[in-house]
């Protein structure tokens, strides 16, 4: 599963923590990457979803796009997070190319998977029209680092999931997705209709977004390891309903079955 949470934005975010939580119990994913997630001095947002699933942990940030200022938000930070159902291994960020004082990062995390080591990469992409190049940078180096990762040993594919704030028709998906790069795992699944996760219909709708409204801006990719197999997708879903009258979030998320 990938989700993009919308951070603490929003007055009711509270109330949104508890349908996110639901959701996440509802479909009991093996691998989950939050982007948008918070974290402060005492707990990440992703340690407290965890925890109660029996699910393994990582946060890791800066990422995009910036946190509000403002009372009852000091001190509190914005970045990505990673469950697993699985043991984490180990983690790290890995810094992407902008533009920005602040460069947002990706965090890796090396999951225990009974088969082997699965590596997980979550990513939040550059979202503003007027930084498309760091924008095509950030999609770009994304796609050297998935390539790296399935060079090392091991049989399970790298996996890469995400906002990545683009259409699948854009040069900055087209980077990912040619030659043998990535796997788009929603067209792989042969999946019914558009799969949109930001929806100009949600009553919190970022509607300045033109580029990302109505479009499937969130992805679940992997690319094979050397000499492992192509894994079959056996299912894709967008979670697009609210919980008790309330959307979790202003993207909705993404589910795939993958046979590894």
């Amino acid at each position: 599963m990938t989700w993009n949470v919308w951070w603490r934005f929003g007055e009711r975010w509270r109330e949104r923590q508890i349908g996110i939580a639901a959701t996440l119990a509802a479909h009991q994913p093996d691998i989950v990457g939050l982007q948008e997630s918070w974290s402060v001095r005492e707990a990440s947002q992703a340690a407290v979803l965890a925890a109660p699933l029996g699910l393994h942990s990582v946060y890791g940030g800066p990422s995009l796009p910036d946190p509000i200022e403002a009372p009852g938000h000091d001190g509190v930070d914005l970045g990505l997070a990673i469950l697993s159902r699985w043991p984490i291994r180990h983690a790290w960020t890995h810094r992407l190319p902008t533009s920005r004082a602040e460069r947002p990062v990706a965090l890796v995390a090396a999951v225990e998977h009974p088969d082997g080591v699965l590596h997980v990469v979550c990513a939040c992409a550059e979202h503003h029209a007027h930084l498309a190049d760091d924008h095509l940078a950030q999609t770009r180096e994304l796609a050297r680092l998935v390539t790296d990762l399935s060079a090392r040993d091991g049989d399970l594919p790298v996996l890469l999931v995400g906002d990545l704030n683009a259409g699948p028709d854009t040069p900055e998906i087209a980077t990912l997705t040619s030659g043998d790069a990535l796997t788009d795992a929603w067209t792989a699944g042969g999946a019914d209709g558009d799969g949109v996760t930001l929806s100009a219909a949600h009553p919190d709708a970022p509607l300045g977004a033109v580029k990302q409204l109505n479009r499937r801006i969130d992805y679940v990719m992997f690319r094979p390891s050397i000499g492992g197999s192509v894994p079959k997708v056996t299912r894709t879903a967008v979670v697009d309903e609210p919980v008790n009258g309330l959307y979790p979030s202003d993207h909705f998320a993404v589910i795939v079955d993958l046979a590894v």
